[in-house]
């Protein structure tokens, strides 16, 4: 059976959520490989909206196993709150339908707090994290001293974690200006949450491997955007871990393939915090964008900036992704637009690129090279079949194919679930 990973291909918030909620009735398994609670998903099912951080989209639909690997930093108290929040909406998230990599890594409060402050600190350099600790909390990760969920199980091994984590971090937050934290409070409030945790551990990478031998369809997925891979994306105003469809394998344990790659990109580009965004419109069309859009973060409530679609970035991210086929999203935005622009390249200090450089100073003096095509005037909001489509309209998404290299397979015309056109099913495709 096909397995399929699910990436953004802009600077996230691409509308993952409702794409990979769609896909799931396809799959038995859904996986999240990175990232943590700063990237969020919005569902709208039946009426009813969902709002996840850190949660796979799965959880919304019966029958399915949804886990978290090792790959994705766990706030404990983030999950159990959105765990909590979900059965309130009639949502049991048992252990039995959610499962946890026992060696990923944990966000704690002091994360949290060190991300704040270094932002603070940076002022007018600010790289616009969540300041949620996602980045510290990678950082303790890649420097050998990070609390794992396995942790939780071993009083005497958490008090040694905490002491080698401390010594770090407290005199990072003194250097800071910020209080120290106190050992005995943290590791108190670990082993009182431990209880509640452990049953979600298990060997993702055994659970997975198993799900792989049962010809079970597996399906990943990610976390904000190719654009923000902290190691292809606009650095360093990026997110602290791979997000492209190869971290799938490192991030759950994963020894299969992943035979069919879904592209997310929305028709137009949005970003959130700092950092280049070269087509991004501070005028009434940007203001527009916005609005109709709706475009403020789930997890933060920030506005996003909007700009015209980018072709040069998707381009660049299919090609780092391996990306078979892209996910057309919020076309439904750019209704009654007379004149719609797509950027094909940029042009720096005089010099004509046909993709993002890697250099931060010719990222912000990139000038976008634009091609104009026609608008619509006419509603493409529900729309579920070609048919339904303005001329005008598949034109533009034709033209989009061309630019950026990959077919649409799906495309988007409202957050309802079905309200999505299949152009070709990644798993059959697969």
């Amino acid at each position: 059976m096909a397995n399929v990973a699910v990436v953004g291909v802009q600077w996230g918030d691409e509308g993952k959520g409702k794409i990979v909620d769609w896909l799931s009735e396809r799959a038995d398994v859904v996986v999240r490989f990175q990232g943590g609670h700063n990237a969020g998903h919005t569902l709208v099912v039946d009426g009813e909206t969902y709002k996840l951080s850190l949660l796979p989209s799965g959880v919304v639909r019966q029958g399915k196993l949804s886990v978290i690997g090792n790959g994705v930093v766990v706030d404990p108290w983030a999950l159990l709150e959105e765990i909590e929040r979900l059965k309130g909406q009639g949502i049991d998230v048992t252990p039995d339908v959610l499962r946890v990599a026992e060696n990923a890594c944990l966000i704690l409060p002091l994360h949290g707090r060190v991300d704040r402050a270094r932002e603070v600190a940076r002022g007018a350099s600010r790289i616009g994290t969540t300041g949620r600790g996602i980045g510290p909390a990678y950082e303790d990760k890649v420097g050998r001293r990070a609390v794992r969920v396995c942790d939780l199980a071993d009083p005497d091994a958490l008090s040694e974690r905490l002491d080698g984590l401390l010594l770090h971090h407290n005199a990072l937050l003194a250097g800071l200006g910020e209080a120290t934290e106190s050992k005995q409070v943290l590791l108190d409030s670990l082993l009182e949450l431990a209880p509640k945790i452990l049953p979600y551990a298990d060997t993702v990478w055994d659970t997975l491997d198993r799900a792989r031998r049962r010809d079970e369809r597996i399906l990943f997925e990610g976390a904000q955007g190719t654009m923000l891979d902290v190691d292809h994306g606009s650095y360093p105003f990026v997110t602290s871990s791979n997000t492209v469809a190869g971290q799938a394998f490192a991030g759950a344990g994963f020894g299969g393939q992943v035979d069919y790659v879904l592209g997310l990109t929305k028709a137009y580009t949005t970003r959130v915090g700092a950092g280049p965004f070269p087509t991004e419109l501070t005028d009434e069309v940007g203001q527009r964008l916005g609005e109709r859009g709706r475009e403020f973060g789930t997890v933060t409530g920030r506005a996003r900036r909007c700009g015209w679609f980018d072709a040069a970035m998707v381009r660049q991210a299919i090609k780092t992704g391996g990306v078979d086929g892209i996910a057309l999203t919020k076309l439904d935005v750019l209704d009654g637009l007379e004149r719609l622009h797509v950027c094909t390249g940029y042009r720096i200090d005089g010099e004509v690129y046909d993709h993002f450089p890697a250099g931060t100073a010719q990222q912000m003096k990139a000038e976008p090279i634009y091609e104009v095509l026609d608008g619509w005037t006419e509603s493409t909001q529900g729309a579920r079949s070609w048919a339904d489509l303005p001329a005008t309209t598949v034109k533009y998404i034709r033209r989009i194919e061309e630019l950026i290299g990959a077919p649409v397979a799906l495309l988007s015309t409202s957050p309802e679930r079905q309200d999505t056109i299949l152009v070709e099913d990644p798993f059959v495709a697969a």
